[in-house]
């Protein structure tokens, strides 16, 4: 280490820095140090960049003076490549959730678009004392959804929530019930929220009502989960309290939720 070019031991540093600097936004966030806008929006995509952009500048640099040096060092040029990719690696992941941005405009999914199931008022209360995003009505055009309004592109913009569901290719469906009984279902769901590391999990096995809560594991995003079990089949709702697009997370959880449930399910009847 002594015996490197200040340029590669600035390579070195900041290669070591970059991942420090992005676990404590996310972290900071997580904890409470900070809120969300400032830790993702601020610190991860500002921030982030701007760091990101000084480490690649520096890698090539010590590239350029590395090529230039007599002798060549395999070593110090090793470095600048790496310090390269890594700022490379970064910004793809950054274009990569750009992509499903995109791909995944709202954050409130429901296997029911035309009556998603309800959260209790428990629930309520709690995303409000949060400062959580207002629930959206599934029959309103994005673009008379203020949290919408000015953010959504002018194609999009028309669609409701209940649309844009339902034109997904990977649209969450209901769980037939089957043979289960009502309390079965009720059981299963909280049961599967459970293995799946949800929390405050609370069932209302006369209503068929299973609530819970998910939450991210580096910035502690949460989203609020609710199924709602009928006499036929059981409905999925999970919404995340910030943000405008979810990623594609809630989805996913819905799959992942119904999928296990549906083992559950299945398991109980053998």
């Amino acid at each position: 280490m002594k015996n490197l070019p200040w340029h590669t031991k600035l390579v070195l540093a900041l290669m070591a820095f970059v991942p420090l600097y992005f676990m404590i936004a996310a972290l900071g966030t997580k904890i409470g140090i900070w809120d969300w806008k400032l830790g993702l929006m601020t610190l991860t995509l500002g921030g982030g960049m701007i760091l990101l952009g000084i480490a690649a500048l520096a890698a090539l640099v010590s590239l350029v003076l590395g090529v230039r040096a007599k002798p060549r060092r395999n070593g110090v040029l090793a470095a600048a490549i790496i310090g390269l990719l890594v700022p490379a690696a970064a910004l793809a992941v950054f274009l990569g959730m750009g992509g499903k941005a995109a791909g995944n405009p709202i954050h409130d999914i429901s296997t029911d678009t035309g009556n998603p199931p309800a959260f209790s008022e428990s629930t309520m209360a709690a995303r409000e004392a949060a400062g959580a995003n207002p629930l959206s009505d599934y029959q309103v055009p994005l673009s008379q959804l203020p949290l919408y309004a000015e953010r959504t592109p002018p194609e999009l913009a028309v669609k409701s929530h209940a649309q844009i569901i339902t034109a997904r290719p990977d649209r969450p469906a209901p769980l037939p019930l089957g043979g289960a009984s009502k309390a079965e279902g009720t059981a299963a769901v909280a049961a599967a929220m459970a293995a799946m590391g949800l929390t405050e999990i609370r069932q209302d096995a006369a209503t068929g009502t299973v609530e819970g809560v998910a939450e991210s594991f580096w910035f502690g995003f949460k989203d609020d989960v609710v199924a709602r079990v009928g006499d036929a089949q059981i409905d999925f709702r999970s919404v995340s309290r910030v943000g405008i697009s979810d990623l594609g997370a809630n989805t996913a959880r819905i799959a992942e939720l119904r999928q296990r449930t549906e083992a559950l399910l299945g398991a109980a009847s053998r």
